[in-house]
């Protein structure tokens, strides 16, 4: 009992509430494999966008990716600001769960054609995905001692690999073996009947979510109401909430560790967010087969896991910072391995290269800046972190296509986002860990006094 104790202690899945919290991850990252990577992009431009003239399907597509964006930068800081008032965090992560969840499981009635109604249940279900993970992540300080915190959110990201992964394997056998599912098969099939084994596909995602949310709901505590000095009980939630943001921004100088984190992050996230978005894309422009390509999307799932766990190990000898500078380095190899890249192979061992760091890179980023924070205000702050990280997913591929067209490579592309890499690495040299740790100590314990 004691060594397996001590082994769920170094993974940091050592209490029942921090396995219930990682093992939404688990739950939602189905959405981020099938939906979001691997089939219904190409479920949407060859099926639901069927018979729009030229690059419109794309079009439709780009413009509900930001939509969303939008959508989730807009309210994300607001409704965080009121979950902490009101203590309702798991309250609102429930709302944008099943909204998410509704939306995806609606996707098996995607008829041919239904660009429109596609373009809707897309942007509900990742707006449903993206606000509830901003509720979820706020829970983590809660939750989470100081010296656990880096082990916790990377257990996280590791068993989000796991689900994410067996989900997208299980829907592609489905998909590319329908027969053994009991689907029909063979020559003169309708377009409903052909597309049924993806559509089905869709609710098995929104299944697997529900399925692997009730863990968080029913051990997870909501943490407790904080009331500020200058606030009372009986103030409107709403009223409360914009009063909160006001301050928060005016205040952004006392946390300015935790500002300049967002700041670093957003520049070094959208250099991985364009590796992420565009590695298919540039994969397919040297010549991998889609076969190929997916595969290297499963390479990166079961490679991410070890390896997520691991970041945390070694976040705990480093520290957080020093960690992610090991991830943005490996980034950087990446890049230019890209670049040199030729076979098939070697588009293999670009997968698992990402699958060493991407995990651990982000999760860490996500456990730094929660403990440059106050507990009071995680909704809000996440809020404001959420937002950032969507400004963080616009600028690396934008540069990508404006290298494709001053130099008509996508090798010389490639190159280009390691500009984020470098530049966010030298903000993140200027985040004093330990001031920002004393600050929001600070603003708890003041918060008590009064």
């Amino acid at each position: 009992m004691t060594s397996k104790r001590s082994w769920l202690n170094a993974l940091g899945l050592h209490r029942p509430e921090l396995r219930a919290w990682a093992m939404y991850d688990w739950g939602l990252s189905g959405l981020q494999t099938v939906i979001m990577t691997a089939v219904f992009p190409l479920f949407f431009l060859s099926y639901a966008a069927h018979g729009l003239p030229g690059t419109q399907g794309e079009e439709r597509y780009a413009v509900a990716n930001t939509i969303y964006a939008v959508l989730i930068a807009v309210i994300a800081p607001f409704l965080g600001a009121v979950a902490d008032f009101k203590a309702a965090k798991k309250a609102f992560m429930a709302g944008f769960m099943i909204l998410g969840v509704g939306a995806t499981g609606a996707m098996f009635f995607i008829g041919q054609g239904d660009a429109n109604l596609a373009s809707l249940l897309f942007i509900l279900s990742l707006a449903g995905a993206t606000g509830s993970t901003t509720f979820y992540e706020s829970l983590l300080p809660h939750i989470a001692t100081e010296e656990e915190i880096d082990r916790v959110s990377t257990a996280g990201y590791a068993l989000g690999y796991i689900g994410g992964g067996v989900l997208l394997a299980l829907d592609l056998l489905m998909i590319q073996q329908p027969g053994l599912f009991g689907f029909p098969t063979g020559e003169g099939l309708t377009p409903e009947q052909a597309s049924l084994p993806v559509r089905v596909a869709f609710l098995t995602v929104a299944v697997w979510w529900l399925l692997f949310s009730i863990p968080i709901f029913r051990r997870v505590p909501e943490p407790p109401r904080a009331i500020e000095r200058d606030e009372q009980q009986g103030v409107n939630p709403f009223k409360a909430a914009i009063v909160r943001l006001g301050e928060t921004v005016r205040e952004l100088r006392s946390y300015k560790q935790a500002f300049l984190m967002m700041v670093a992050f957003t520049i070094y996230n959208d250099g991985i967010q364009t590796i992420i978005k565009m590695a298919s894309v540039y994969g397919s422009a040297i010549g991998i087969g889609r076969a190929d390509l997916i595969t290297a999307i499963l390479i990166v799932q079961f490679i991410g896991v070890p390896f997520a766990f691991a970041f945390g190990m070694v976040a705990g000898r480093l520290g957080a910072k020093r960690s992610i500078f090991i991830g943005l380095l490996v980034y950087t190899g990446i890049c230019i391995f890209a670049y040199r890249m030729q076979t098939t192979r070697e588009f293999y061992i670009l997968a698992m290269l990402l699958g060493l760091v991407q995990g651990g890179t982000q999760a860490l980023s996500r456990s730094l800046f929660a403990t440059l924070i106050p507990k009071h205000k995680s909704g809000e702050f996440f809020g404001f972190f959420s937002v950032f990280e969507k400004f963080g997913g616009i600028l690396g591929p934008l540069a990508f296509a404006v290298a494709l067209n001053r130099w008509q490579s996508s090798r010389v592309a490639i190159l280009s986002v390691i500009a984020f890499f470098v530049v966010g690495a030298v903000l993140l040299m200027f985040v004093d860990v330990a001031a920002g740790e004393k600050t929001a100590r600070d603003a708890e314990r003041d918060l008590l006094t009064g």
